[in-house]
């Protein structure tokens, strides 16, 4: 296992399905993609609509809910502008009348050992990853969370912050990846979750888009 993922778990890593290494050996050198595809239930809260709504032009957070929506999940590793060593998520959901995509950036931050996700085009959102390993699978849980513009950062008080919670394992019986993805606000509860199944395989990294959905990306919160 080689990527951002392996830096923060250290010899946990060991302890993952080795599917689920597989899943996140992706480095920024690497010569490839892995391209997901499969079915998710997704569900969101009705209090956070508007906010909602405003989020998929970024492609972040989206509205619409639904049962075995068609899904696919394409992840590659990169560089920064900075020179550090990152992986971007490429979520796509079908729904029936439109396409939306939820898109990352996971960067690993070597002077503070910390993981940073930069979420949606242009990175808006910023929040801290704190993964674990529970029986094969990766776990991911958010922490400090801030708004970013440009190379400025604001940190967002606890009330503002969502709470993130990614579980992401493989099942032997029918040989498919599982992830469970949760989001939850202390002030207006749920916000979004989808839940579901699919299968990967590598691609050629020519065969698929691979702009990083945020770009020059020098600087990194203050720890």
């Amino acid at each position: 296992m080689t990527g951002v993922y392996e830096h923060a778990l250290g010899s946990e890593a060991d302890d993952l399905h080795p599917k689920v290494r597989d899943r996140y050996a992706v480095d920024a050198d690497g010569t490839t993609a892995s391209v997901g595809r499969g079915t998710m239930d997704i569900s969101r809260g009705t209090h956070v609509l508007p906010a909602l709504y405003a989020m998929t032009p970024r492609n972040l957070l989206f509205p619409e809910a639904g049962k075995d929506v068609p899904f696919s999940v394409t992840t590659f590793g990169c560089r920064t502008d900075g020179d550090h060593e990152a992986l971007v998520t490429r979520r796509e959901f079908a729904f029936p009348r439109r396409r939306r995509r939820f898109d990352s950036l996971t960067v690993w931050d070597d002077e503070n050992e910390r993981l940073l996700d930069f979420l949606g085009t242009g990175g808006l959102l910023v929040s801290e990853l704190r993964p674990r390993v529970e029986a094969g699978a990766l776990v991911v849980e958010s922490g400090r969370q801030w708004l970013r513009r440009d190379d400025s950062y604001h940190q967002l008080p606890g009330p503002l912050a969502a709470s993130v919670e990614v579980r992401d394992r493989f099942d032997e019986v029918d040989e498919r990846y599982h992830v469970v993805a949760t989001v939850e606000n202390t002030l207006a509860g749920h916000v979004l979750s989808y839940r579901g199944t699919f299968t990967q395989e590598d691609r050629e990294r020519g065969d698929v888009d691979t702009t990083p959905p945020t770009e020059r990306l020098t600087t990194l919160p203050a720890q």
